[in-house]
């Protein structure tokens, strides 16, 4: 008998790529197969490749096809699990796979549509495929989350990942997520495990993200005599004629010149740039590896099925494996308790601050401090606090609407607001990266703050692992998403504005000290703290 057989396994994005591979490794050990996925023709062919399978294995096994599944989509994916339901089918397996590379673009040039749908895919569509899973799980199921080491940290280490603000801020919280999820179901005897495999083998990463990113640098860096704009109008043009054969790419490139009203000679060039800087970010990838080889799509796949083993799944629930495949090196961007600074950095400073933090008392105590609250768009600090969260008893029982309002407060508004005060600071610098380097060159407002003061740790004296792990699911969206905009800031656009992050609140539980943040946002307005690499702060804490 098969290992998997009379079991049943659901993977979100199955048609291709990795989800592929993930469900045709199950269904060859016997298990049945739930795959669903936005385009109905590459269902359609993985689920006769499927049967074929079945077929060869006499397994017996079934494939049941949900096509038109977007895992962001609230009604296509409560409606998929009620039908499973009324079919009294049971899943053994869920695998949170599907996902998007997003726009792969410095932050200030990002669309804030693309930000909230990447957020929607990644982090909302993991969250409700899984509390909807649970309508059909039994004790002893599990649910597996795909998700990225780029995004994870180690004790005051947080690596940036420039150009991948709206996927690194979605993938953060997604790994918190998995641990949390692990609290919340173990009265059900449900496994929640998250997987971070690396870089893998797959056309997104080859023929998207690495071209894009190739392309992002020569907007940025600028490309012969194209402005930013003709640069970026002209690799939407023929990026994607990458790997085609050499009659294909002239016909693009002809048909690129004739559109743009640019020489074929510069398409060309410009193409051959974004092919070489495209393949030194792979090669720089690859040294972080020990074997420097990147995994094959057939490898995750073991790993997941080798996740959902009775025996490893009881020992590695609420893990994310592997920890840190990748040695990635990073500067020191947490930063702990932080000295008092005497010198009054606020005197006569221009904030503005959103509506959770009007009439605080952080509000107040800037004034005092000098601070004069501004109603223009000419400032020096935007100050941005997303508040506590709310008391509520698990997130798996939330509404679609509470966990929607929860996203919008703590990822989606930060996020507008750090957009908005990037506009205002640089105005015309979303489409002219030119224009932060003008502002760091001297122009008035260069030295613009950018500060968000996140969801406070909870206090008492008795604060269980699962009340933290709550609030550390929108904790862990903030940090990358702040290091990865601040290194493209600094690194990348030359710029002198900074984003922060202040995180209150300790892991002991003591309440979070309003003078502790005052003496951060103080020290933020320094000289000193423009030139740190440490751009995320945790005031409260002493270690």
């Amino acid at each position: 008998m098969l290992k998997f057989q009379n079991k049943t396994v659901l993977v979100t994005g199955s048609g291709t790529g990795i989800g592929q591979a993930i469900t045709k490794k199950f269904v060859e050990n016997g298990a049945s197969a739930v795959i669903l996925g936005r385009r109905k023709e590459p269902l359609e062919e993985t689920a006769k490749m499927l049967e074929e399978i079945i077929k060869e294995k006499q397994s017996n096994a079934t494939v049941k096809i949900f096509d038109g599944v977007d895992v962001s989509n609230e009604k296509a994916v409560t409606d998929m699990f009620d039908s499973l339901k009324s079919e009294n089918v049971n899943l053994d397996v869920v695998v949170n796979n599907a996902g998007v590379s997003g726009p792969v673009t410095c932050f200030a040039h990002a669309p804030m549509d693309q930000f909230r749908s990447t957020v929607d895919i990644h982090l909302t569509g993991t969250f409700w495929t899984s509390v909807q899973a649970l309508k059909v799980m039994k004790e002893g199921a599990k649910i597996i989350t795909i998700s990225t080491f780029f995004a994870e940290e180690r004790p005051l280490e947080q690596r940036p990942y420039r150009f991948r603000g709206p996927y690194t801020a979605s993938q953060g919280a997604k790994n918190r997520l998995v641990e949390a999820m692990s609290w919340e179901l173990t009265e059900k005897g449900i496994i929640s495990i998250g997987t971070n495999p690396g870089p893998v083998h797959s056309d997104r990463i080859y023929k998207t993200v690495y071209p894009k990113a190739a392309s992002e640098f020569l907007r940025v860096s600028g490309f012969e005599d194209l402005s930013p704009n003709e640069v970026e109008a002209a690799n939407n043009e023929i990026v994607g004629l990458l790997g085609e054969s050499d009659e294909t790419i002239k016909a693009g490139i002809k048909a690129a010149a004739e559109k743009l009203g640019k020489p074929e000679t510069t398409l060309t060039n410009l193409l051959n740039k974004v092919k070489s800087i495209a393949e030194k970010i792979q090669k720089n990838t690859s040294t972080m590896i020990p074997d420097q080889q990147f995994l094959s799509q057939e490898q995750v796949a073991t790993t997941v099925l080798t996740l959902t083993d009775d025996e490893q799944a009881k020992i590695l629930n609420g893990k994310i494996i592997p920890g840190d495949r990748v040695f990635y090196p990073v500067k020191s961007y947490i930063r702990s308790s932080v000295p008092k600074v005497e010198k009054n950095n606020l005197d006569g400073k221009r904030f503005i601050l959103n509506e959770e933090a009007e009439g605080s008392r952080i509000s107040l105590m800037i004034e005092e401090k000098g601070g004069k609250h501004e109603v223009s768009n000419d400032y020096d600090l935007a100050l941005f606090n997303t508040g506590n969260l709310p008391d509520f008893s698990k997130l798996t029982e939330l509404s679609r609407d509470e966990w929607d309002k929860l996203v919008d407060q703590f990822i989606n508004a930060p996020a507008e607001w750090t957009r908005h005060a990037l506009n205002d600071f640089v105005p015309g610098g979303s489409d002219d990266p030119r224009k932060f380097k003008e502002r760091a060159a001297g122009m008035a407002g260069y030295q613009g703050r950018i500060v968000i003061i996140g969801p406070a740790l909870p206090a008492g004296k008795k604060i269980s692992g699962h009340e933290r792990a709550k609030v550390e699911v929108f904790r862990g969206a903030l940090r990358p998403f702040v290091t990865t905009v601040n290194q493209e800031l600094s690194d990348v656009l030359k710029s002198n504005i900074r984003v922060f992050l202040i995180l209150p609140g300790t892991v002991d539980g003591k309440e979070p000290s309003d003078e502790n943040i005052m003496n951060t946002i103080n020290y933020l307005m320094s000289d000193e703290a423009a030139s740190s690499s440490e751009v995320i702060f945790c005031p409260d804490e002493t270690r």
